[in-house]
């Protein structure tokens, strides 16, 4: 007769003594990786674990709860080191919290420090410790999310900005202190306003301008979670008159003033020798994102016709380039005037040659065209007259309206740059250039409204033609972002060397690579190889789900280095997955895995909104792209697995092979482009004439070196 399924047998390790073999059917102690076992989660208790027979966790929450109030510094270090280590698991921190546990260590960091003042002098790196392993053990309570933020006291907020902008402080300590602001500031906004008053700009520079790139992140990121939280109102700002090293981060973290702060990051960290690693580019990211939505504003506002101050920026472009002085009113007649303006406003490409400012009514970009126009033109003077009077001169039907042109252009370049959207979860895709300037923006459209009267010529382009160049320009910016260039000169220089011929070598070149054979013949052949691919494409997919992925676990609180794996066993009848105390190099075995889900009990597969982790977080912002990595595993009658796939292309392996192992049909946009890739080869190689020819088993030895290259030259 088998053992019932509650049954599993364990070894346990008694105090003292060697692991015995037993069965049990209820587990309450802890094992080696520290969790306390429960009801919750005794599932995922294994054959074979071995558990330690320890202290219940309420009596262990007691007993810390004492020792770190003793008046013994050695006694109150150890009893901090094991708190810090103890409260990761959420059995013993309710326990403790629920001795008030988290009251007392604020109350330790409030008025301790004074206490123990005297002694750090003598005793600096026991200091060190006791602070650290405190806010270490703070940290990890308030992350299991059972105390609400909004409890903590204006004098502990204090104290731990204190230590952030202290010149000397420990390393731990400062990191600690790092990630309690910005979890006061991303969970409570009443926390934002008080954190915000107590930092500076120049107080976290320091930071930045370390070598610690653990600390550069968390400063990195208090920087974003302030700015996140700023009200809409407080990103007003002037900056002629105030110096943004002494504002507070309520007003200078949430203006334009925040793209010298990008400069910084780019001298000390983007530029220093050590490799960014994920969490700091994902920090980059956000603060590039956070930078280009300061512009929204602008760009969702509509120019009001009738207002004086945003007509004389008009004025203002006209006075640039025809290098005019306003007239008086008395100077000429109304008629005359009216005809000089008109001619002047049509020579500068404005749509409505009349009254100019009703081009930048229509949103997006609204105003923000206009910014763009005007800095242009004083900032890049030669070029703006050259350009305007170049086009004047040509034929009406060829002349490159630079009104419209940059109109058009500064919405395409919001569009490429998501400007308005949050930032996503996942996404690590900062570029290095935007960090080089305090200007970036405007110096990106300064390049590019260049570039596409540039283009406008190689075209030779009328005004028919207006959409299509519009088209040619976004792909040669979106060519030359993918190589991410570090300087704005080098994204100028990718540029030139993308002229419209060349894009029209790439676009017949990728055009000849997915040549689509029309004739009828081909088509049946298409269509009868067609199912041999996708079955080689599911087999692809299933053979990557046995390799397995490690999932990140993505907390309400802030980004964790928590991590889960889950693989598919080898006769595709069972899902393995678990916990990992960090991310694996490789894959993980299956029998470390101690979760189990039969593939025959899986029900369905959904994605997205429909996912019950999405729901769950619904009082949270979700952004598109996080909800477009989601998906869960269906089984028993409301039992799920839930995930969100590290990036686009592990979400489309996944539910793809889950859909393949239930039989349904593959969907993903990446199935599709691997079908369309691999049905085209295949057809490729059946249609060469290969008869007679025999086909080598080894590649073909290179040739040797030439004696010389006198036969090199260069075309240009």
């Amino acid at each position: 007769m088998p053992p019932p399924a509650d049954i599993v047998k364990v070894a346990i390790e008694w105090p003292g003594a060697f692991p015995k073999l037993m069965e049990i059917d209820q587990v309450s102690n802890a094992d080696s990786t520290n969790f306390y076992i429960t009801e919750k989660n005794r599932n995922n208790i294994k054959n074979g674990s071995i558990l330690r027979l320890t202290t219940s966790a309420a009596q262990m929450a007691q007993q810390l709860h004492e020792r770190i109030q003793s008046s013994s510094m050695d006694m109150k270090l150890d009893a901090l080191k094991d708190l810090a280590n103890s409260s990761r698991d959420i059995t013993f921190a309710q326990e403790f919290i629920n001795l008030d546990g988290i009251s007392l260590l604020t109350q330790m960091v409030e008025s301790g420090t004074e206490r123990y003042q005297k002694l750090q002098k003598i005793m600096k790196p026991c200091f060190g410790d006791l602070l650290s392993f405190t806010l270490t053990a703070f940290v990890e309570l308030m992350d299991h999310g059972i105390v609400s933020w909004d409890t903590f006291s204006v004098a502990f907020i204090k104290k731990i900005a204190s230590y952030v902008c202290k010149s000397a402080m420990d390393t731990a300590v400062l990191q600690r202190s790092l990630a309690i602001l910005e979890s006061m500031v991303l969970n409570s906004q009443d926390l934002y306003q008080k954190v915000a008053q107590e930092i500076t700009i120049g107080q976290l520079i320091p930071h930045l301008q370390g070598t610690d790139q653990d600390i550069q992140t968390y400063t990195i990121a208090v920087i974003n979670a302030l700015f996140l939280k700023a009200p809409e109102e407080k990103r007003q700002f002037d900056e002629d008159n105030v110096n943004i090293l002494d504002c507070p981060l309520t007003v200078s973290c949430n203006v334009l003033h925040l793209s010298k702060i990008l400069f910084l990051v780019f001298q000390n960290v983007i530029r220093s020798n050590k490799p960014i690693n994920d969490e700091m580019a994902h920090q980059l990211y956000v603060l590039q994102v956070l930078t280009f939505n300061l512009l929204e504003d602008r760009m969702m506002t509509k120019m009001d016709p009738q207002d004086q101050a945003q007509r004389d920026i008009i004025f203002e472009l006209r006075r640039i380039a025809f290098d005019v002085e306003c007239e008086s009113n008395n100077s000429g007649s109304f008629e005359k005037r009216k005809s000089m303006y008109t001619r002047d406003y049509k020579k500068l490409g404005f749509i409505n040659h009349v009254n100019p400012a009703v081009d930048f009514t229509q949103i997006p970009p609204g105003m923000l065209a206009l910014d763009n126009m005007l800095y242009f033109a004083r900032h890049h003077q030669d070029a703006y007259i050259r350009i305007v009077l170049e086009n004047s001169s040509r034929e009406d039907k060829h002349e490159c309206p630079f009104g419209r042109s940059s109109i058009e252009l500064t919405k395409m370049l919001c569009e490429i740059l998501k400007v308005g959207e949050l930032p996503s979860e996942n996404c690590h895709d900062f570029h290095p250039m935007f960090f080089t300037h305090d200007r970036s923006f405007e110096e990106f459209f300064c390049i590019c409204i260049q570039l596409l009267n540039k283009t406008w010529k190689e075209m030779r382009a009328t005004s028919e033609d207006f959409n299509k160049v519009m088209q040619v320009v976004k792909e040669q910016i979106t060519r030359a972002l993918t190589i991410k260039p570090n300087s704005l000169d080098q994204f100028k220089s990718r540029l030139q060397n993308l002229s419209y011929t060349e894009i029209l070598k790439l676009r017949q070149s990728e055009r000849m690579n997915q040549e689509d054979f029309q004739s009828r013949p081909i088509l049946e052949l298409r269509e009868k190889i067609q199912p041999e691919i996708m079955e080689l494409i599911k087999q692809q997919r299933l053979n990557r789900l046995c390799e397995g992925t490690c999932f990140r676990k993505i907390s309400s609180r802030r980004r964790q280095d928590k991590f889960w794996y889950c693989r598919l066993s080898p006769n595709h009848k069972v899902l393995h997955y678990g916990d990992l105390e960090e991310s694996p190099q490789g894959e993980v075995p299956h029998d470390s895995l101690q979760d189990k889900l039969p593939v025959a009990d899986i029900k369905a597969v959904v994605t997205g909104k429909d996912c019950p982790h999405m729901k769950e977080k619904g009082a949270l912002k979700q952004n598109k792209e996080l909800l477009e990595l989601a998906f869960s595993v269906l089984y028993e009658s409301d039992e799920y697995l839930n995930f969100i796939a590290p990036d686009k292309h592990e979400y489309c392996v996944w539910t793809d092979g889950l859909n393949a192992l239930l039989g349904k049909e593959m969907t993903s946009e990446f199935t599709r482009s691997d079908m369309d890739t691999l049905l085209n080869m295949e057809m490729k190689l059946r249609l060469l004439d290969l008869e007679n020819i025999q086909i080598p088993e080894v590649p073909p030895p290179i040739p040797k070196e030439p004696s010389n290259y006198d036969f090199v030259y260069d075309c240009n």
